[in-house]
Formats: structure tokens, C-alpha cells, sequence
């Protein structure tokens, strides 16, 4: 049985409501998980949120609530968004849950045994934002604490740290030897740079007398484990991972089969905590270097050249765009205006402009002219007629084919590498193509004519082209592609479910000759008054 392609995104923080950092995350990860679909492959694809931390317990005291009924409201809001948005996961991932707690505490109790966690006192100056004690190297060259920081105070008290300094050199050996540890390659060269730098030892608890909503460890009960060691081990304990097994190999099939996964993760959180908190702890409990999950690192949306941030008052909310714009006009945005890796700046306009011009020009305007023209002079009646009219005609004609066979082959090429942007870039192109060759052979100048061969050719290629288009387009535009699919009357039995779309599917002559298509219904109207 093939082995399973594990996607899984950060885990999303519930000390406030999504933004449209957060959707832009989990509609790349929806985006990969449907390609993989696509070309039929087992995926498994993990989400969720992360519901402890001292932030957490201060907000909710703020609001008057327990810690749990507050963090239950905001995950039920990071729930609506992705259904609204049609995000598709397999697997969703609660820090209360308790099979989470439970393999937090195994793995903690394992390497305690292990001693590679020990208690000792910590004194110096604790960034109050971030949770975390601050050294030297974080001042600025004046001498003082930057802003990112927060509030900053002096804070001496015990804690457990487990030994990461120790696995350095193992880290360093890795990223040398593996060189899409990292994608991009430019994080990948960040990742190791920062790991240069490493010194000194994890904490990885907080007292009770301080913060109480967190996991208690196992072998303390007057603290709770910090993030590193609850957040970050949702990765492995919803995908059924087993403490209690000393050795990766001993793990389950249910859990072997899926690991190791391809994690996506925003630009600040690779260092320190996936690039190197996550990896040396499942180094430190076992993984194998083949076992150690590739991370696929955005870039951030901004607004006006700075980072979004609740705090700066400049979110972006992704439940009024897609309410305004529509799921599928949103995704597209998402998906198209931002290249792999790098940053962008949110841009209402853009996202009409992209919309107007290549969905509703594009494709939309390809769908309507192609169906009307059916109905029209063949009453919905496709012909395949192969090479009855001439040399000339078809050649121009079956320029239609030979794009849509390039851009098939260029889309996987992009997308198995992740630049989703580039991928949409070609299918655009052939959409463009197909409008082009309408505007050549003037359809309705040959049924004015009664040139009735060459009008079955075009017909036919510009329906097939657009069987091709709802394939390819089917991971960013679920929905559209099956109002493609529906108005060209093909694969009815499976409307509205992910398994109509198959990218051996998209092999040029998929349309059988004599096939009849249906009427044209806008699909992209164009968005006015702008």
C-alpha cells in the first residue's frame, strides 16, 4: 500500500481570532493536500490549535471566563473559517485533547528518565509578550530590549531545561547533509546560521504559581510544560504516535505509514522553534534523520510594507472578504498573488483586478462564449472530428492542445515543488490561448458560412480545453471547477466530490465524440462599482 503524503500547517494560536495570515496558511496546506489527491495519492492532513500558554490564561482571566470556555469561542471561530473557505483536513488538532496530553507526558517522562531534563534556577530578564528569558543577544546595540519584546522584566525562579545545546553538532550534520531540510533553500541557509549561534539550554516549564493552563509534568506537578514541549508535539501525537515505544520502527503501521510529514510554517516560527526546538527534540526521542519532516516555510501577507498584527490594529479579516468576494475569489488571491517563500502586500484592489481579469475574462468569459456556441450552432452536441478539414485550419486550432498539454506538464512540474503561483500563471495562459484562437477562427462567421467541419473542431477543442482548465484548477477553485464540470455535463454521478477530479484525467481526448454539454450559467460575474 502506497505510503501516505502527510501535510501539516502550524498550529493556529488561540489568544485571538483568525487573520488572513492564518488563511493564507491553511489554503496553501489545502491547496497541496488536493494536488496530492489530484494525482491520486493517500494524504493525510493535519490542523488545529493550540490552547495553552500564560497569554491564553491572562486573556481569559481578562474576559471573566475559565481559560477553556475562552479558548473553546476562538477555536470555534478558526472551525468556521475553514469550512467557509472550503479547507479540507483530515485530521483536527486540539492541545486539550487528551490523547495529546497523553504523549506529551509520555515523551516527557521518557527523556527525564533519559536525563536530558533537569531542574535548575534561572535569573535575568523575561520578555513578558514572548514567555521567554531573554540573554544578551537579543539587545539592540544601544543596550535595551527592542520593542518586539514587550514589557520586560526582571524574573528569577526554578524551571526544568532539557540539554538541546548537546545536539549542536547533529543538527548542523543534518542540514549539511540534506539540502531541502528547507524549502525555500535561502531559509534553509537561515536555519543554519542560527543554529551557529546556538548556546545553552531549553526551558520547557513554568511554575503553577505563575500559569496553571498548561500540561503539569509528569514528574512535577507544580508545573505545567511550555510550548515547546505541548504545541509543537501535536505533529506527531494526532498522526497516533506512541511513547511508550523506545524505537521509531516499533511504532504502529497507522503511524509509520504517514510519517514523516511536510510541515508549513510562517517565516517567524522556523527559528528557534521548528528549524531547531522540533527537530533535535525528535532526534533526542528517536527519529531517525529519514524521519525527519521537511519544513515548507511563507512568507507573510503585510499591509503597507509592515506585518500584520492585532496589537498595530491592522488585520485583515478573512471572514468579510470571503463574505464580500466569495471562497473561491479569496483562495485565488492567496494562492496567486504571492510567490513561494517571499512576502507580499495585501491589496483589496489586486484581489479585484485578479478576479475580474483572469477569472471573469479569462476563464468565465472562455466558459460562457465555448457553451453558447454549442447551443447555439450544435445545440450542446460536441464532435471529435479529428483531422477532416484542413491542414492550415487544424494547426491553428490545435495550438488549444498543445498548450494545454504544456501547461499540464509545467503545473506538475511547479507544484510538486510548491510555486503554486507559477502554476496558476500557465493555466491563465492557456485559458488566453482559447480565447485567442475564438477570436482567429471567428466560430460564428463559420456557421454564418456553413463551414460546419472546422466549427465542430474548435467547439470541441475549447471543450476539452475547459474539461482540462477544471482539473488543473480544481485544488485552488473546488467550487468552480465543479461548475465547469457541471455545465459541461461531465462526470454528474460525482458532483460536488473531490474524487471527480483526477490529473490522469487531464490527458488531451477526454471527450468522447458525440458528447453533449449544457448550458452556460455565469460563473465568475465580474465585480463592478469598484
Amino acid at each position: 500500500m502506497p505510503k501516505t503524503f502527510f501535510i501539516t500547517t502550524a498550529i493556529d494560536y488561540t489568544n485571538s481570532p483568525p487573520h488572513i495570515g492564518h488563511a493564507y496558511e491553511k489554503v496553501l496546506a489545502d491547496v497541496i493536500a488536493r494536488y496530492h489527491r489530484l494525482k491520486s495519492n493517500n494524504v493525510f492532513f493535519l490542523t488545529g490549535v493550540d490552547q495553552h500558554g500564560q497569554k491564553v490564561q491572562q486573556s481569559a482571566a481578562k474576559a471573566g471566563v475559565p481559560p477553556a470556555e475562552f479558548v473553546k469561542d476562538i477555536t470555534q471561530k478558526f472551525v468556521d473559517l475553514w469550512k467557509k473557505l472550503d479547507v479540507k483536513y483530515d485530521e483536527w488538532a486540539e492541545t486539550t485533547d487528551d490523547r495529546h496530553k497523553r504523549v506529551v507526558r509520555g515523551i516527557l517522562q521518557r527523556l527525564f528518565e533519559e536525563g536530558q531534563i533537569y531542574k535548575d534556577k534561572q535569573a535575568g530578564h523575561y520578555s513578558v509578550r514572548q514567555e521567554q528569558f531573554l540573554t544578551d543577544k537579543e539587545r539592540g546595540p544601544d543596550g535595551k530590549f527592542g520593542p518586539e519584546w514587550g514589557e520586560v522584566e526582571f524574573r528569577e525562579e526554578e524551571n526544568y531545561y532539557f540539554r538541546l545545546s548537546q545536539y549542536k553538532d547533529w543538527l548542523l550534520a543534518y542540514l549539511n547533509k540534506r539540502a531541502d531540510a528547507v524549502i525555500p533553500d535561502f531559509r534553509q541557509t537561515e536555519l543554519r546560521n542560527a543554529v551557529e549561534r546556538l548556546g545553552g539550554d531549553l526551558c520547557i516549564s513554568r511554575p503553577k504559581s505563575r500559569l496553571d493552563w498548561g500540561i503539569e509534568l509528569p514528574f512535577d506537578k507544580d508545573f505545567v510544560t511550555y510550548v515547546w514541549f505541548d504545541a509543537l508535539t501535536n505533529y506527531i501525537s494526532f498522526a497516533g504516535y506512541d511513547p511508550s515505544l523506545s524505537t521509531f520502527n516499533s511504532q504502529s503501521s497507522t503511524f509509520c505509514d504517514k510519517w514523516p510529514a511536510l510541515q508549513i510554517i510562517g517565516k517567524d516560527i522556523l527559528v528557534p522553534a521548528h528549524g531547531i526546538y522540533w527537530l533535535i527534540m525528535l532526534h533526542a526521542i528517536g527519529f531517525p534523520d529519514d524521519q525527519i519532516p521537511q519544513l515548507l516555510v511563507h512568507g507573510w501577507w503585510n499591509l503597507g510594507g509592515a506585518k500584520m498584527s492585532k496589537s498595530a490594529g491592522n488585520i485583515i479579516d478573512p471572514f468579510a472578504l470571503a463574505d464580500k468576494y466569495d471562497a473561491d475569489a479569496l483562495r485565488y488571491y492567496l494562492m496567486r498573488g504571492i510567490a513561494m517563500g517571499n512576502d507580499a502586500d495585501f491589496d483589496e484592489r489586486r484581489l479585484i483586478t485578479l478576479f475580474n481579469s483572469e477569472l471573469a475574462n479569462d476563464f468565465g468569459n472562455l466558459l460562457n462564449r465555448t457553451l453558447t456556441m454549442a447551443q447555439r450552432y450544435r445545440s450542446g452536441l460536441v464532435r471529435d472530428l479529428k483531422d477532416l478539414v484542413n491542414d492550415k485550419f487544424n494547426a491553428v486550432v490545435k495550438t488549444v492542445r498543445s498548450k494545454a498539454e504544456l501547461v499540464t506538464n509545467a503545473l506538475t512540474l511547479c507544484w510538486d515543488t510548491y510555486e503554486i503561483s507559477l502554476g496558476l500563471i500557465g493555466i491563465c495562459e492557456l485559458a488566453s490561448r482559447c480565447n485567442e484562437v475564438i477570436e482567429v477562427t471567428a466560430p460564428w462567421r463559420l456557421a454564418k458560412r456553413g463551414f460546419q467541419g472546422e466549427l465542430d473542431v474548435v467547439v470541441y477543442q475549447l471543450c476539452e480545453a475547459l474539461r482540462v482548465i477544471a482539473i488543473l484548477i480544481s485544488p485552488v477553485l473546488p467550487k468552480a471547477a465543479h461548475g465547469i464540470f457541471d455545465q459541461l455535463n461531465w462526470r454528474l454521478e460525482l458532483s460536488g466530490k473531490e474524487k471527480r477530479f483526477c490529473l490522469e484525467d487531464a490527458k488531451w481526448g477526454g471527450l468522447p465524440n458525440g458528447h453533449v454539454v449544457g448550458k452556460p450559467v455565469p460563473l465568475f460575474p465580474r465585480i463592478e462599482g469598484t
